[in-house]
């Protein structure tokens, strides 16, 4: 669907929050039989933040939502609904929304909890749009907050270097004038889920049965494969629903899982790695919340200014992806 007249809606503002304590690569080396140069080489992962242990989810996702507010002047107590992406809620129930909800006292406002894996920031901003667009909703709290260090198998050291904890809020907000959606795409291979999971109450999907006792199971090589393949013809799609072509984007935001993955994907599709923002060297993959995390980055260097177009694109566990042409006007 081309959005670029049919949405009413853009993002007004954002922030971000990381837990204080780091996890470099040389404490990993202590830990598994791993090296800083081997994670450098594979990753371009150095470090990653790592909540502490009384410290959850909505913990990182209300400090994010603090921050946007102080940066930006804001106000949430009119927002009419919250929309959280996370696949580590502090429990399965009440949401993580609902508890953001509690601590700003919003009077007026649904909240919801959003799975799509990593590309959860960007399904939550489709779904934000959309409402506001419909005319269902005016002022939307959109986070993305992750706590994977606690779902985490710190004895296996194919995942154990990839994953950190981070969060990302932002305001979507109705504006007929100067909307900023111009275009999205999403996509599933649901075959594929078995590749990257956490157990829950099942053992098995389909006729395989599952690993892992409650932490994530990937299989590294067919993610990859899956990603490298999907993501460029998904960034085409994009912005020829928009009437673009990828000349036209400021700044590609991928989900930062791994950047040799981000650096085969610009390859594949053409798009120059020096125009394209990631947060994984830092803060590790946090899963939904790479994207916000990477945008507020590039936002804090000078780097993304107003009237910039940006390409965002989630992909992950599912097998979902999720990509979106927005005009950044805070």
């Amino acid at each position: 669907m081309n959005m670029e007249t049919a949405s009413k809606a853009r993002i007004t503002a954002i922030g971000t929050y990381v837990p204080a304590r780091v996890l470099t690569n040389f404490d990993l080396e202590k830990m598994v039989d791993t090296s800083d140069e081997w994670i450098v080489q594979r990753t371009g992962i150095r470090e990653r933040r790592i909540a502490d242990e009384d410290q959850f989810t909505s913990d990182l996702a209300i400090a994010a939502v603090e921050d946007m507010i102080r940066t930006y002047g804001k106000t949430v107590a009119d927002v009419d609904l919250i929309l959280v992406s996370t696949t580590t809620p502090d429990y399965p129930f009440p949401s993580v929304a609902s508890r953001i909800q509690a601590r700003f006292g919003i009077g007026q406002a649904g909240a919801l909890d959003v799975n799509a894996t990593c590309a959860g920031f960007a399904y939550a901003l489709h779904m934000a749009n959309g409402m506001i667009s419909a005319g269902l909703h005016r002022k939307v709290l959109v986070v993305a907050a992750e706590t994977l260090s606690k779902v985490t198998d710190y004895t296996d050291r194919t995942t154990c270097i990839l994953f950190g904890d981070g969060a990302g809020a932002v305001l979507v907000e109705r504006d007929e004038q100067n909307p900023g959606f111009l275009a999205a795409h999403l996509g599933t291979k649901g075959e594929g889920g078995i590749h990257l999971y956490r157990t829950g109450l099942s053992r098995r999907m389909g006729e395989a049965e599952l690993a892992g006792n409650g932490c994530i199971v990937q299989n590294g090589r067919e993610v990859y494969k899956w990603a490298v393949t999907t993501v460029p013809k998904g960034m085409a799609e994009v912005v020829e629903r928009a009437g673009l072509t990828l000349r036209d984007v400021d700044w590609f935001i991928p989900h930062s899982a791994n950047l040799r993955m981000i650096e085969s994907i610009c390859e594949k599709s053409g798009f120059p790695l020096e125009k394209t923002l990631y947060s994984m060297e830092y803060y590790g993959n946090t899963s939904a919340a790479t994207i916000p995390l990477a945008l507020s980055m590039g936002i804090r260097d000078g780097k993304v200014k107003p009237g910039d177009t940006l390409l965002l694109y989630g992909f992950g566990g599912g097998l979902v992806h999720a990509g979106l042409l927005v005009k950044w006007m805070p």
